[in-house]
């Protein structure tokens, strides 16, 4: 079950490694076959249906990503908690696009695998 406590503490975490642009901080927050699906993937990757799997795939993805906005600044808005999982509902400040973010976890705090919704 997610805690208050675990869900501040990996938000906290997940926006500042992000926001520090290192992949490998980012990915430590991840299972090594988590899965990721977002509409972003369509555009970058479109081979991918927006679905794609494993850290070595996401990796990619995200350099590419950052790449693409340099100056990509996650802040928090709100972060709902689950029993399994939680959502962070954020905007990027590069682009002014907000995003929720679905996260579910094992047993060992890895993300499994996340889903990501934008305003449109």
């Amino acid at each position: 079950m997610i805690t208050q406590h675990f869900a501040y503490k990996f938000t906290e975490e997940w926006i500042a490694a992000w926001n520090s642009h290192n992949l490998d901080n980012i990915l430590c927050h991840y299972t090594d076959d988590f899965s990721l699906e977002t509409p972003m993937a369509l555009k970058i990757v479109p081979e991918s249906g927006g679905i794609l799997k494993g850290k070595e795939a996401i990796r990619a993805y995200w350099a590419k990503g950052l790449e693409l906005i340099p100056e990509l600044f996650f802040e928090v808005y709100e972060v709902l908690i689950g029993i399994n999982g939680l959502t962070i509902y954020y905007i990027n400040r590069a682009t002014e696009k907000k995003s929720a973010e679905v996260f579910f976890f094992n047993d060992a705090g890895k993300v499994t695998k996340s889903f990501v919704y934008y305003v449109q």
